[in-house]
């Protein structure tokens, strides 16, 4: 869209359907270059993507064409048929439904980025419970617990 400038930094997270700890370090890496490779091919920008073996985070850089919930659609169900054509999982492998979104600006870049590269450091203080709660509370989002995703008891 000539004449259209935007900013538009978006943190998306999203989790293994019934929080099920299917996706395997031997494998994530191609799956983060795979979900990239989408974001990118639908012309947005991948900042940077990392997760846990039961959930992912991803910021993206994205336009204002762009309909975030098709392209997160489009994410889950690509992805979860390239890891069942690559035979990652043993297990049924799938996403959960819903994801949550948050939005930063430029300014905070740095620490978004830095957050999700340490995912793994982070959760070993934290759980997704935790985390994903923290995220709805200082984001002041309203929500029901019955519509969060599925917790591991």
């Amino acid at each position: 869209m000539p004449g259209t400038f935007s900013q538009i930094y978006i943190q998306v997270v999203f989790a293994v359907k019934g929080r099920e700890s299917l996706i395997h370090k031997n494998w994530e890496e191609e799956l983060y270059k795979y979900i990239s490779g989408i974001v990118s091919n639908k012309d947005q920008k991948m900042l940077s993507i990392n997760g846990m073996p039961d959930h992912i985070h991803f910021l993206i850089g994205m336009k204002p064409s762009c309909c975030l919930s098709d392209l997160v659609r489009e994410i889950k169900k690509s992805s979860n048929s390239f890891i069942k054509e690559k035979k990652f999982s043993r297990f049924n492998f799938q996403w959960q439904e819903g994801f949550g979104a948050f939005s930063y600006s430029h300014s905070n870049l740095d620490a978004v980025i830095r957050y999700i590269e340490k995912q793994k450091e982070h959760h070993k203080k934290k759980t997704f419970k935790e985390e994903y709660l923290e995220f709805l509370e200082k984001f002041n989002i309203e929500f029901k617990n019955e519509y969060l995703f599925e917790w591991i008891r």
